[in-house]
């Protein structure tokens, strides 16, 4: 039997570059989102606040992500995401703008808020196209038989990036403060648009340009709905993240309830940082497509113990621990999830699956963050983590009952197709 390569696609220059291009969007996105979460918070000094920022973002994300996949789909991809990155940067500028004291002194707190809101909600707009676009580079940069591979690769930056950004801005804001943060957040997206100049034109593979949007939309959901492995994969990972959207809330563990600071703060979000760093590593090296299933299904049940454990503590470390296998069991969530969407999807269809993927699991965050919010405001803090936790258990037991066929997928035979194309 012929040894995999666990850095195959690292062999590909384009693929590396895309690589770098992918984690400084991923680490300035996260970064921003978390230094506004801390701002806001600060401000109001309101739970709900930091669910409305989620929702705020949410709203426009998943109201364009269809329209913006058949746009994907129809269009050269490294000039969708040129567009998409020089939008970042302007919400990224204006955010800077907002959080500097000399700009906004002697403006109304209610104001300043409405002021970030309404740059979250853009960000949410751009996200949308953002997305699908880098789903469908990345199919474009390596042959299929490394496709796998690259999934890996590709996860485990964007997880790295996803989590290495939210612990950078914990510490970033207690050494340099919430503005020059901002800064930083910008320069990042200005390395972005540098780093996609290596990065060559790419063909335009649907052989339907120009189909009516209707057509396209509904011949993407159809897609979806009855691929049974990519419907049931998104399915049970929206769920699980929104109801374990708990680090929404790191915010107020840092500052009511564990009482840690802004140093403490960059700790517990640095936690599932390691955890994922660490799954990322060892994935390129184990077969997580065998038994997929089985290894999503348990995954999603270890991260809502996790969350579960991290409620109810109320000694730092222990929470740091809770947070750090949370990353761990998330990290291997990611992987299976875009290993089975590059391996069963079309070349052709890749912006609308995306798009519903965002729909399903991307939204889920900041649906999960806006839940969190809501369910603290209303029931408490720690009871709200520890709801959303259970949840997510009673879901996971629930699907691996209820859909057996689910929980004996293995991608195994796909992969060996893709390997022999």
């Amino acid at each position: 039997m012929k040894k995999k390569d666990p850095y195959a696609a690292l062999r590909y220059r384009e693929f590396n570059t895309f690589l770098l291009l992918r984690f400084t969007m991923v680490f300035a996105w996260s970064m921003q989102f978390i230094i506004i979460e801390w701002q806001v918070y600060s401000l109001t000094k309101n739970p709900l606040s930091l669910g409305i920022i989620g929702l705020m973002e949410v709203i426009p994300a998943i109201a364009m992500a269809l329209f913006a996949g058949h746009i994907v789909d129809q269009n050269e991809k490294k000039g969708m995401l040129l567009k998409c990155i020089l939008a970042f940067s302007v919400i990224s500028f204006g955010l800077f703008l907002l959080t500097w004291p000399r700009m906004v002194s002697g403006v109304a707190t209610n104001k300043i808020l409405y002021g970030i809101y309404f740059l979250v909600f853009l960000g949410g707009l751009v996200r949308s196209f953002l997305g699908p676009t880098i789903f469908s580079l990345l199919s474009l940069i390596v042959p299929k038989k490394v496709y796998p591979n690259a999934a890996t690769w590709s996860s485990s930056v964007w997880q790295i990036g996803a989590v290495l950004g939210p612990s950078v801005a914990g510490f970033s804001i207690t050494l340099i403060g919430v503005h020059w943060s901002m800064c930083l957040v910008f320069a990042c997206s200005v390395l972005s648009l540098t780093t996609l100049t290596q990065i060559g034109t790419k063909p335009i593979l649907n052989p339907k340009i120009g189909e009516p949007i209707l057509e396209s939309l509904k011949e993407g959901v159809k897609f979806v709905y009855t691929n049974k492995s990519i419907l049931g994969a998104l399915t049970l990972d929206m769920v699980a993240v929104l109801f374990g959207g708990a680090v929404a809330l790191l915010p107020v563990f840092a500052q009511d309830i564990l009482k840690v600071g802004p140093e403490g703060f960059g700790v517990l979000r640095a936690a599932p940082a390691v955890g994922s760093m660490l799954t990322m590593f060892v994935s390129a090296h184990l077969p997580f497509y065998k038994n997929a299933g089985k290894n999503l299904l348990g995954a999603i049940f270890v991260f809502g113990v996790c969350i579960i454990v991290f409620g109810l503590s109320s000694w730092f470390w222990l929470s740091v621990l809770a947070l750090f296998f949370s990353g761990v069991a998330d990290g291997i969530s990611v992987v299976i999830r875009q290993t089975i969407l590059q391996l069963k999807t079309p070349d052709h269809m890749r912006g609308r699956v995306a798009a519903v993927n965002s729909i399903f699991v991307g939204s889920s965050n900041e649906f999960g963050a806006f839940e969190s919010g809501l369910t603290a405001k209303l029931m408490g803090t720690v009871t709200a983590v520890v709801f959303g936790g259970s949840m997510t258990l009673l879901i996971v037991i629930f699907t691996g009952i209820k859909l057996p066929s689910f929980r004996n997928l293995d991608l195994q035979k796909d992969l060996d197709e893709h390997e022999n194309s």
